[in-house]
């Protein structure tokens, strides 16, 4: 099969068929919003290879369910502000998305832990094809939601998972990407 691609890297032929958008339909690479400060590399990263790729970014926000509610009014009232500043949070990295992708990003909103939304996520909707994702950068180790994802989990992701450093500058992961 080594002719199966020209001297650039790129496929040919039944190669080049092989890979790409399936039936024309955009890649949509999946961005898990929060605020780490790692994220911006994973969505900086995800947008470039959308623009590049001509594909679409996804934006996931989880809220995550309150520690407790002692009283049913004030659990609620915490949910609505919950759910308030997520929606704000996720429609401001939607805008930040247009600016580096220039397409409007796919918007999800769900409520649960995190690890088990991200796979329910990528178990239900068939259009996400890539799921990207950033190591921290502290002691404490990659993050939460990678070795989650990575470890006893991975088997179970029905999609390409990206991991970007997220010790990188704007310009090594605009060149990776």
């Amino acid at each position: 099969m080594s002719d199966a691609f020209t001297t650039d890297g790129a496929p040919t032929g039944e190669a080049a068929s092989l890979v790409g958008n399936k039936g024309g339909r955009p890649r949509t690479f999946l961005v898990v919003v929060d605020e780490s400060e790692e994220m911006g590399a994973a969505l900086l990263y995800a947008s470039a290879r959308a623009r590049a790729t001509g594909g679409v970014v996804a934006l996931l926000k989880i809220i995550e369910p309150p520690e407790f509610a002692h009283f049913a009014a004030i659990g609620e009232r915490m949910a609505d502000e919950n759910r308030e500043a997520a929606e704000q949070t996720l429609h401001r990295f939607a805008a930040e998305t247009v600016k580096m992708s220039g397409r409007p990003p796919v918007l999800y909103l769900r409520e649960g832990h995190p690890e088990e939304e991200v796979r329910d996520l990528l178990e239900t909707d068939g259009e996400i094809s890539v799921l990207v994702l950033a190591t921290g950068t502290g002691a404490e180790g990659p993050g939460p939601l990678v070795s989650a994802l990575t470890g006893k989990a991975a088997g179970r992701i029905r999609v390409p998972v990206t991991i970007v450093p997220g010790n990188l500058t704007e310009d090594e992961i605009l060149r990776l990407a």
